[in-house]
């Protein structure tokens, strides 16, 4: 028995990649023909959106941030912007009750001590609580305090005149200004006292002076002399003040070593005390009795060489002890530790018989 083989043919074969197979035209494209002939459609692979390939591979696409578009604004949206700027720019400018602050700068080149040249007063530039009461203290010392209405109501209390008139009438030197002189105690109160104690604190800076204590004041008068005031008629300005107290002794003023007499033996020979070395201000230093001294004497800048002083003192040894007039002359009344222009007015108005006392 004999087996056939079957052979396969090229055409039987199945095509893996068949290609795609265009019918010819039957006949030859015509010249006449009014459009070109027609393309055949190949069948392409469709293209995938990139944000499908991301997805697959899970990355978020990363798109161009989209512009805004620029809109003409509205008239709230304009108003509440002209309120937002007005209150940024009052933010800005300091309002009327805040406090400016004060920029300071540190130089250790230049001192910032000054001394004034009207009241001798040394204080701190830039400091505002130094330069106000430079202010204040400089106005006191060269033109003096007022005296006015409120103190002259409160000199009767009661039944009794505190404040007593010692003399009126008191002329000036080269001036025809008269003045008047009062007297009342040192540690009286109220308001001619607040008025006095603001007076001896602008005479303690002027003299470099310590604070009188309250047991000197206890026995103290205070006397002022009250000039008219140049534009208020109801008012008057204190030119003058002289603070009397009572003391018990005082030390006589005596030259210097260099001009005393030499003596035989050293045993008789008493030294002096140096109460001010600079003024040349020596005393002996045996106490005397002495009734009346005086702590304190100040009389502006602006109103000094017209006599006040001389006035002042004269008024108070004539009237410090009721019915016993002291007598400077004779070592009655005492200074305590005058300054050079004190030594001056001491010198002039005692003839040398004034004495200093240690308060």
């Amino acid at each position: 028995m004999s087996t056939s083989k079957v052979q396969r043919t090229y055409g039987s074969r199945g095509r893996r990649n068949p290609e795609p197979s265009f019918a010819e035209p039957s006949s030859p494209p015509s010249a006449l023909a009014s459009s070109p002939p027609s393309t055949p459609n190949i069948a392409r692979p469709s293209k995938r959106n990139i944000s499908e390939l991301l997805l697959e591979e899970n990355i978020a696409p990363q798109l161009p941030p989209s512009k805004r578009q620029k809109l003409l604004p509205t008239a709230s949206k304009a108003k509440a912007k002209s309120k937002t700027i007005t209150k940024a720019n009052s933010k800005s400018t300091p309002k009327a009750g805040t406090k400016t602050l004060t920029q300071l700068h540190f130089n250790i080149d230049q001192s910032i001590m000054r001394t004034c040249c009207l009241c001798n007063l040394s204080y701190t530039r830039g400091a505002p609580d130094d330069e106000s009461l430079h202010r204040a203290h400089c106005t006191r010392a060269r033109q003096g305090m007022e005296w006015g209405r409120e103190e002259e109501k409160d000199k009767v209390r009661g039944a009794e005149t505190v404040v007593v008139e010692v003399a009126s009438g008191v002329k000036l030197k080269g001036n025809k200004k008269k003045g008047r002189i009062v007297s009342f105690p040192a540690s009286i109160g109220g308001k001619i006292g607040s008025k006095l104690d603001t007076l001896l604190q602008t005479i303690n800076l002027s003299l470099s002076a310590p604070e009188l204590p309250e047991s000197v004041l206890q026995c103290s008068k205070a006397y002022l002399f009250l000039l008219p005031h140049e534009t208020q008629s109801h008012r008057e300005r204190i030119v003058g003040c002289v603070i009397a107290q009572h003391i018990s002794t005082a030390m006589a003023v005596v030259p210097p070593p260099s001009q005393l007499p030499l003596c035989d033996t050293a045993s008789e020979a008493v030294l002096p005390v140096a109460v001010d070395a600079d003024t040349n201000l020596f005393c002996s230093p045996t106490p005397l009795p002495t009734p009346m001294g005086v702590p304190r004497l100040f009389v502006p800048s602006s109103h000094r060489r017209l006599g006040i002083a001389h006035a002042l003192l004269d008024a108070a040894a004539a009237t410090f002890i009721y019915g016993c007039p002291l007598d400077p002359q004779r070592g009655q009344i005492a200074f305590s530790q005058p300054t050079g222009m004190g030594q001056a007015v001491m010198k002039g108005w005692g003839k040398g018989g004034v004495r200093v006392f240690e308060e």
